[in-house]
């Protein structure tokens, strides 16, 4: 199709869309079917049409040649779309335990997106099959390991699409089995992969923006729990209340931390608990006694400087979030199709250092939060520093019964785990494919050890919880707690009852904590 007054008029209206963290999050986590607009599939038409014009007298990497280094090789007109399924094939060559349903379903969601914005000139019908595995909830078998993250996700969205041709296997209703077998069933015909169909599908970095945005979502979540948590653990032990005050944090100059010590403020408004500095130690200090003095004039960091340290936290999530939606609303694959000016480009945009980077990022900063959150958790079991609860708020028999104490292992060990993988899968760059790809991103590495540092980051958090609810429990104190503390207590003790007795908590640990993942805190940051 032609261009209007020399430019195409469905590109303005299809191709700047932008898909938003909250459409990600109703799409892939709310179930919400994601639908082609007219205008998005008459602009994937249009490139196609203009593709496969263009490439008939001219060499285009990908659809009349072969693929990396082998380039060099043309490839005759009658093997071109075969050619397309040698690829798919060849690279569906992953290992490792497959992509839970809900980041498949965010693998394909952003596939599908970026293809759509028409910069790949893939066929309509491509399109119309991912769109219809969404809406019956077929899921590829999308394996771990395969991508180094470099022509994006090749390996990966190999698995991807070869289920859309009928081959491989997915999982339909929990069940997985070969994807011909659910074709039969629904009456889904395999898509005839033309032109360049079978390159656009994998040549791209919608596996580790996929799973990456939902990181940035559970971390997000996970950030505003810690803040809560943080808010209410320094009502718990009593704190003074100038470390989150408004005018200590408006003196330095950084918005995460502005925003937790507010969040904090607002946590903690009706709490009966918290100390002011000006009611006890700037007054009247005769009480106070002999030196040493025997209360504690400042709290540890671990409680005193929550802004400072989960502030740079948010602020680095909400930097990925920005980073990872730009990617997931450009094109990302090669070569990419002008059709506005009818030409075709030839460069990198399936490289992931992007996304690799951002989740190395977010990676770190969770680490670090669950290393806040253990540093909190000892702080509690330990009676010889906090002298207020008993050792590992054992609420029975010192000596014959343990608290949670086994709790705290499970805490530290997880922590541990987390510093390990924090370091940077970014600094990990291994040339390969005959040295062609001689620098890569691993962004796909990067995003599934996010993924582990941030699900490791829920049990040590649970249990930090369970730690709490046993001090509101050997305080008596729930009455005194703000409507926040109160709430997060009786949500700990809707999963987890009064510990008093030694029994398992395996159950009541993972109970919780996947409680903390699916559930947004009732607190604004």
């Amino acid at each position: 199709m032609p261009p209007v007054n020399g430019k195409d008029s469905s590109i303005e209206t299809a191709s700047e869309a932008r898909l938003t963290i909250k459409a990600f999050y109703r799409h892939v986590v709310g179930g919400e079917h994601f639908q082609l607009t007219v205008a998005q599939r008459a602009l994937v038409e249009d490139s196609y049409q203009f593709l496969r014009e263009f490439s008939k007298d001219k060499i285009i990497y990908g659809i009349n040649t072969g693929f990396g280094p082998m380039a060099q090789y043309r490839i005759a007109g009658a093997e071109l779309e075969q050619l397309q399924y040698n690829l798919v094939r060849s690279h569906a060559s992953g290992v490792g335990a497959g992509l839970p349903d809900q980041y498949v379903r965010a693998v394909m969601l952003n596939r599908l997106n970026t293809l759509s914005l028409g910069g790949s000139g893939v066929s309509l019908a491509v399109l119309e099959q991912l769109e219809r595995f969404i809406r019956e909830g077929i899921y590829p078998y999308i394996p771990e390991h395969g991508s180094v993250g470099a022509s994006g996700d090749l390996v990966q969205l190999a698995h991807l699409a070869l289920t859309l041709i009928g081959e491989g296997k997915a999982r339909h209703k929990g069940k997985e089995r070969p994807v011909s077998e659910i074709f039969a069933e629904l009456g889904i015909r395999p898509v005839q992969l033309h032109l360049r169909d079978g390159l656009g599908l994998i040549n791209g970095t919608s596996c580790m923006s996929g799973i990456g945005l939902l990181n940035v979502i559970y971390a997000k979540r996970q950030v505003t729990w810690a803040v809560k948590i943080g808010a209410i653990i320094n009502e718990l032990v009593q704190s003074y209340d100038d470390s989150y005050s408004e005018f200590l944090n408006r003196a330095k100059r950084h918005e995460g931390q502005r925003k937790v010590a507010a969040a904090m403020r607002s946590a903690l408004a009706s709490s009966k608990m918290v100390r002011k500095r000006e009611e006890r130690l700037f007054k009247d200090i005769e009480h106070i006694g002999e030196e040493p003095i025997a209360e504690k004039v400042q709290e540890y960091y671990s409680f005193r400087c929550i802004p400072q340290i989960i502030g740079p936290v948010l602020d680095t999530v909400n930097n990925a979030e920005q980073i990872l939606l730009d990617e997931v609303n450009s094109t990302n694959d090669n070569p990419v199709v002008d059709l506005e000016n009818r030409h075709v480009y030839h460069g990198g945009n399936f490289h992931g250092d992007y996304v690799a980077l951002e989740m190395d990022k977010v990676k770190i900063a969770i680490a670090k939060l669950s290393m806040l959150l253990e540093r909190q958790l000892n702080y509690l079991m330990n009676a010889k520093i906090n002298e207020i609860f008993p050792p590992f708020m054992n609420l029975a028999k010192l000596g014959f019964n343990f608290g949670i104490q086994g709790m705290q292992f499970t805490a530290v060990s997880t922590t541990a785990e987390n510093q390990t993988l924090a370091y940077p899968m970014y600094l990990h760059s291994i040339p390969n494919n005959n040295d062609n790809q001689d620098v890569v991103s691993m962004g796909t590495n990067a995003a599934l050890l996010c993924k582990r540092v941030i699900d490791n980051t829920w049990q040590v958090m649970a249990i930090e919880c369970i730690a709490m609810a046993q001090g509101v429990d050997y305080l008596k104190c729930h009455d005194r707690l703000s409507d926040a503390g109160k709430s997060l207590y009786d949500t700990v003790r809707s999963h987890v009852p009064v510990i008093l007795n030694d029994l398992p908590q395996t159950d009541n640990i993972t109970a919780l904590a996947e409680y903390l993942k699916e559930n947004e805190p009732a607190l604004t940051l």
